[in-house]
Parts: structure tokens; sequence; C-alpha cells
């Protein structure tokens, strides 16, 4: 969701941008798929004829955009922030920086592949906030 904010933001007029800002935001801050939806598709009709553009991206991906209210709400705010993954990728980068170069790409892959296992290992027993609250109900997603 940040990121398509982000983006959003840099396709609309800066004089709107706080407006639909306030609105976008409105989207993950419902109670359930449903109403987001509504909010959404509500989004979708005040703006299209501005920011056509825009609205025709949004509803490409819309799928994609509410698939964290599949999951519990504890952990929601988790899901459609990237900051999990993008600390994977400033620990990725903060090692593979000093390297400056890898002889073959299996070589990068190999490193990389070491560098997941070892960050793995290191926060394998540490749990996401809301996660632990929800661990049944997430196991039985997946089995």
């Amino acid at each position: 969701m940040v990121h398509v904010m982000r983006n959003i933001c840099a396709k609309v007029r800066v004089e709107d941008r706080e407006a639909i800002m306030n609105e976008f935001k409105q989207i993950h801050q419902q109670a359930n798929k449903a109403a987001a939806v509504d909010v959404l598709h509500a989004f979708y009709a005040k703006w299209d004829k501005s920011y056509n553009h825009v609205i025709r991206n949004l509803k490409d991906i819309e799928p994609d955009l509410l698939v964290f209210y599949n999951y519990p709400k504890q952990i929601r705010a988790s899901i459609y922030s990237t900051n999990m993954i993008e600390s994977f990728n400033n620990v990725i980068k903060r090692k593979v920086k000093p390297k400056a170069e890898f002889p073959t790409e299996q070589s990068l892959d190999t490193f990389i592949g070491i560098q997941a296992m070892s960050y793995n290992d290191r926060y394998f027993n540490r749990i996401h906030k809301g996660f632990g609250q929800v661990q049944d109900t997430l196991e039985s997603y997946f089995d």
C-alpha cells in the first residue's frame, strides 16, 4: 500500500495530493474487505474523471491491493507495509557492499542464499507484532 500511495502521489497534481491521499488511506483502515472495496470503488468514482490513468492502474492491481484483508486484523498492518521486506533488503545491501563484485552470477545467488539463511536463523525465534496472537489461525491457512 505504501508504494502504491507513493506512485499515486507522483502522478497527481500537487493541489489534489492531500485530498487523494486522505481518501486512499481510508481503504486500509476499514474493518473488513467488503467495506474496503466499497471505499475503493467510491475513490474510483470520484477521481476517475480527473485521473483516469491512475484509476486504470489501480483497477489492474485491485486483487493484490486488498489481499491483506484475507488475514487476521492483528497482522494486517505488518502485511500492507513492506517494512519487513525492506529491512531484509537493507541487510543484503549492507553485506554485498564490501564485496564490490562477484565472479559469477551463481556466486551472487549463493551469497544471497547464505545471507537469507543467516537472517532466518537470527530471527527464527522472534515473533513479529501480532503474529503470536494468530499463529494457530495462520498455520491453518497453510495446512
